[in-house]
């Protein structure tokens, strides 16, 4: 690691231990959906009403609901069927995994473009992890998109600090070595600042730890799978000796997902 790179990673680390970082905040209609959702008796309707209020939103869950994996065969065109088709849990998941997009905002053109690509990671990683939790039954499939949508979110206040210091933009090795060593730090401790439960807040940290050991499959080993499953096919011929790859069960996949069913998933939430 070069001066600059450890200068900078240290200044992040310090800030992160200080509680000084600036944190992104989550959107108001995410907050607003995240409250409806925690009412054991909210209906369709009530939910409608919540997330109707953003108009883009609505136009992305129908979107989501009408996608080759997902859709039947009557398309969707209002947001009440979308909801009655996802159910209320998945809907809640997936519009507040959607309404994040909206905090991948930069001013420099070229941070906007390492934001752009953060989030096409992050969507691609999302369906597929939500097409294994279903076709393995391991987890919920809600539970495992919103992990996916989620899991670089560490990236963006590595960005912002980038925007600032000229110098470490302009040094793009460097910058992407900072990313890729304390993004699951920042990012475990931005979801738990947004109070998402353990299980969630934790696949930040995990998912890259490919020889973790424990009982029995979480979160992180879902996008961990996800995420290698998104890469070009000569980066994941090891993924079937991961521990990971036991705990879910993706041995009596064969294979795990077809090269089309990679392609639709990947594109499900895009």
């Amino acid at each position: 690691m070069n001066t600059l790179a450890e200068t900078v990673q240290a200044d992040l680390l310090e800030a992160i231990e200080r509680d000084t970082l600036m944190l992104p905040t989550l959107p108001e209609v995410a907050l607003a959906i995240r409250k409806a959702a925690e009412d054991s008796e909210v209906s369709v309707t009530e939910l409608s009403r919540v997330i109707g209020r953003d108009t883009a939103l609505s136009a992305r869950l129908i979107k989501v609901v009408n996608s080759p994996l997902l859709r039947s065969q009557v398309e969707v065109t209002t947001l009440h069927t979308a909801i009655t088709r996802l159910g209320v849990n998945y809907t809640c998941n997936l519009a507040v995994g959607l309404v994040i997009e909206q905090i991948f905002n930069a001013r420099s053109p070229v941070v906007e473009r390492k934001m752009r690509d953060s989030w096409a990671t992050s969507v691609a990683v999302a369906g597929l992890a939500y097409e294994l939790c279903r076709r393995t039954q391991k987890l919920k499939a809600d539970q495992a998109a919103l992990a996916g949508m989620v899991h670089l979110i560490g990236v963006l206040p590595i960005l912002t600090y980038a925007e600032d210091h000229n110098d470490l933009l302009a040094d793009p090795v460097c910058l992407n070595h900072i990313i890729e060593s304390i993004h699951p730090v920042i990012g475990s401790k931005i979801l738990r600042r947004w109070e998402f439960p353990r299980a969630l807040a934790e696949v930040p940290l995990f998912h890259l730890e490919y020889e973790r050991e424990q009982p029995q499959a979480d979160y992180a080993d879902v996008v961990q799978m996800a995420a290698l499953l998104n890469k070009p096919v000569e980066q994941r011929l090891f993924m079937s000796k991961l521990p990971a790859y036991q705990r879910m069960g993706m041995e009596f996949l064969d294979p795990p997902l077809s090269g089309s069913e990679v392609v639709e998933a990947k594109a499900m939430l895009a």
